[in-house]
């Protein structure tokens, strides 16, 4: 069936949606940080802490709107006349708010970029930016990656060079390779010599799921593993399966009902090219992974991907209405039924590259494994509906399917 219009990404994070009172007050602190440190020397920054479904994307989003109709339209603001621009390191969800600008007369397409292409543009003098508004800020790169046409040594440093004011969303629990490696702390210390507030939200708007299922996820992804919780919310649908295949069935039959449910998995499974494609495969079940995509339509939302298994790269940021979740081959239970992350199983090789400022094997070991643990906690927070969940490993699937809190 077509995805209902509540569906669809733009209806989600459109700056029309009505605000809490916590993410109204939110957006008009930052709008006076803004305007007082405009003719300030030296950037100033503002910082919005959040966990994945917390929010932050539609008070970016109200923000940006709030900055452009400001700069546009009304000429006695302190902000008339400023160059603003909304920077997000994910093609997918930029798509989506290149979309929405299409249907808001102060927004433009243009408005809307790519860290690297804005760092360029400002490099050849094209562009000199007075605002700039980062989604998915853990996104960043933060060191060169030639692949992505960045030459700099870190994409946040590049910028704060450039505006007067940056707000920035950032989740430590998101950052999901190498390349982009942030915490918040390395964020404190860069933002540390400028002018800087900053703010965490809390509330959980994605998930209809109890505090002590996302209390769960939460210490899931944190090598915390305990019997999963009896309350799990008043209409969440929380199941655990044998068989991935019966999931794979049980998830279309969601699809069907309400749309916009998808089969998604870890990383860890063989590059083998089958017809040209990459399939994961876990006993009956064997569908490929997400293709790339070329339209501008987000992955969840076209038709055909519910034939497909979704990643970390085409969903985060996205909700889903059921998420049903392969956790493949590098998380297992050791015979302790401790949760064990094997990298020697983790098949995407872009999430590893080497970075010259970390050299101690130690810590290098327990990030990579974080990395992976990262890469679970999107996946367990798309579904807002209800979750399903199947395992590679015997041991962790029996865990899972038999103990309760």
């Amino acid at each position: 069936m077509r995805n209902q219009p509540t569906n669809a990404a733009t209806a989600k994070i459109s700056p029309d949606l009505p605000l809490t009172p916590e993410q109204g007050q939110l957006v008009q602190q930052i709008l006076t940080f803004t305007t007082s440190h405009l003719n300030t020397a030296g950037p100033a920054v503002f910082t919005i802490y959040g966990d994945a479904g917390t929010g932050k994307s539609v008070v970016l989003s109200h923000l940006f709107n709030r900055l452009q109709v400001a700069a546009r339209a009304q000429t006695t603001s302190p902000l008339a006349g400023t160059k603003n621009y909304f920077l997000v390191n994910h093609p997918e969800i930029l798509k989506v708010y290149r979309e929405i600008a299409g249907n808001h007369p102060h927004l433009l397409k243009k408005d809307f970029q790519r860290p690297t292409s804005l760092i360029n543009q400002i490099a050849k003098g094209q562009v000199q930016p007075d605002v700039l508004v980062i989604d998915e800020a853990h996104l960043l790169l933060s060191q060169a990656d030639h692949y992505n046409n960045f030459y700099g040594n870190n994409q946040l440093s590049s910028l704060l060079a450039t505006a007067k004011v940056i707000i920035v969303v950032f989740d430590e629990t998101q950052v999901l390779r190498m390349k982009s490696f942030w915490t918040e702390q390395r964020l404190a210390q860069l933002v540390a010599p400028f002018p800087h507030a900053t703010y965490r939200l809390t509330h959980q708007f994605r998930m209809q799921a109890s505090d002590d299922l996302v209390h769960w996820i939460n210490d899931f992804t944190h090598r915390r593993i305990r019997p999963l919780p009896t309350n799990v919310g008043t209409g969440y649908d929380l199941r655990v399966f044998d068989d991935a295949e019966q999931m794979r069935q049980a998830v279309v039959q969601r699809n069907n009902e309400v749309g916009l449910s998808r089969i998604v998995a870890t990383s860890g499974y063989p590059s083998t090219l089958d017809g040209g494609k990459h399939y994961v495969t876990e006993g009956k079940f064997s569908l490929p992974w997400d293709q790339y995509n070329y339209t501008s339509t987000p992955w969840a939302e076209l038709p055909q991907t519910i034939n497909e298994v979704g990643s970390i790269y085409t969903c985060q940021g996205f909700d889903l209405n059921y998420v049903g979740i392969i956790l493949g081959p590098p998380v297992s239970l050791d015979t302790d039924d401790r949760l064990q992350i094997n990298l020697d199983r983790y098949t995407d090789v872009e999430a590893f590259k080497k970075r010259d400022d970390l050299t101690d094997p130690t810590e290098i070991t327990q990030i990579k494994q974080q990395l992976i643990l990262n890469s679970i906690n999107v996946l367990m927070k798309r579904g807002v509906k209800g979750l399903y969940l199947y395992a590679h490993d015997s041991r962790l699937r029996h865990y899972l399917h038999t103990s309760t809190a």
